[in-house]
């Protein structure tokens, strides 16, 4: 029994390290946009996300039940299976984010839970028809939805602001991006936070400390949403530089339409126990949000990663979670060596992201190497090819001298200088 307590409290504690990293991870969710276009400084857009997600959390609970009693059976599950569950969602969330990739926190613990429940009770475990409809289906609908409505929306905002003043328009955009982000910030809390406590409470049931089907413990939601909101303020500022500058260059109006329209989504998803990934729609959104601009860029490039990375996230936190849960099943020592290899990669991957560091104070001061090398748009050519000259200095630097006839007056004006 001893043996049984411990193992549920590394489950628990290991839950809430997963939570940690789905804040820090997913911080750009919420706040690139924003860190993007200058609405807010860094720090502060991190920390108001912070508050936010922590009180999202509180707010339902129907995200938490899908995991919990919907997604796999119960009866099947041992503590070492959600254990083994975590460990693939942890290390793929840190090697996304080291290469600065805003893959999906919440199919990482999906691909995670899928694989250690078939390595250890087998397919019939897993509940097909809820993967699909609240997993799967969601996962290719959202950023769909997400990124016509930004689309729509930004397209909007410009025609109707097509006669206001630039700057105050902007300004009035950047207090509405402040607004927005704050919707998302609470819609994360809202959905990603109850994945954790849908997992503890997974954890619980199996380890006979909660009745079936209970829904989690207020302990669990405080919990839960005090991790991600820790992580949340540490910021995750690699995949905020991608989110916010390597996938399209944002103005203020466009950032408002884009957190809007992932808000929206969201909130939706949560309230319907959809367990949809906030990556996925905020992706979907700025996306949108760079195609509804006249001359805008979506750099395809760093799209492209993003959706190898998004293919790869279920199956990849699968076969390590089921690696996992195959060695915990030679006993305490196997369970002892995961939680040494777990500990040990996440130290090497910190590390290495030292060589490179990323931070508040340089998360905007350069695009990242996609910037320049995505080509500007049709639309975007065609404006540089007709702007006229430069005038004052510029010009004079630009001057060719036309030697004068053969034959001419040396005191007359021998030569012209004109501009090309």
């Amino acid at each position: 029994m001893e043996s049984f307590s411990l193992i549920l409290a590394i489950v628990v504690v290991t839950a809430l390290a997963f939570d940690f990293t789905n804040g820090f991870h997913d911080t750009a969710n919420a706040m690139a946009t924003t860190i993007s276009t200058g609405a807010l400084k860094p720090k502060v857009a991190v920390a108001m996300s912070a508050v936010l997600n922590l009180v999202g959390a509180f707010l339902s609970v129907e995200v938490a039940n899908t995991i919990s009693k919907g997604l796999v059976d119960e009866a099947g599950i041992r503590p070492e299976v959600i254990f083994a569950a975590l460990v693939g969602a942890i290390l793929w969330n840190l090697l996304t984010w080291l290469v600065g990739l805003p893959s999906s926190s919440s199919h990482a613990l999906m691909g995670g839970l899928i694989g250690a429940t078939v390595a250890s009770a087998g397919f019939g475990a897993v509940h097909g028809d809820v993967l699909v409809t609240k997993v799967l289906l969601p996962a290719i609908a959202a950023p769909l939805v997400a990124g016509i409505a930004a689309m729509l929306a930004t397209r909007l905002t410009y025609r109707l602001g097509r006669d206001a003043d630039t700057k105050a328009s902007e300004k009035g955009y950047r207090a509405g991006q402040i607004a927005s982000a704050g919707l998302v910030s609470l819609a994360h809390g809202t959905n990603d936070a109850q994945k954790t406590m849908g997992i503890i409470t997974l954890a619980l049931v199996a380890g006979g400390a909660v009745a079936p089907d209970s829904d989690p413990p207020v302990w669990v939601i405080l919990s839960a949403g005090l991790a991600i909101a820790l992580g949340t303020y540490l910021g995750g500022w690699r995949i905020i530089r991608t989110m916010g500058k390597g996938l399209t260059d944002l103005q203020p109006q466009q950032g408002f339409a884009a957190q809007t329209s992932a808000a929206t989504v969201i909130l939706a998803s949560s309230h319907l126990g959809f367990s949809l990934s906030t990556t996925h729609s905020v992706s979907g959104s700025v996306m949108g949000a760079g195609l509804g601009r006249k001359g805008g860029v979506v750099r395809w490039s760093t799209a492209t990663r993003m959706f190898v990375a998004w293919g790869l996230t279920l199956p990849a936190a699968a076969l390590v979670a089921a690696l996992a849960e195959w060695v915990c099943g030679f006993g305490s020592w196997g369970t002892a060596v995961v939680a040494v290899f777990l500990v040990a990669s996440s130290a090497a991957i910190w590390k290495i992201s030292r060589r490179e560091v990323v931070d508040h104070t340089n998360v905007n001061e350069h695009d990242t190497p996609e910037a320049s090398e995505e080509p500007a748009g049709v639309v975007t050519q065609a404006i540089a090819a007709v702007t006229p000259p430069p005038a004052g200095p510029a010009a004079e630097e630009l001057s060719a001298t036309i030697p004068a006839p053969v034959g001419a007056d040396p005191q007359a004006p021998s030569a012209a200088s004109t501009t090309v």
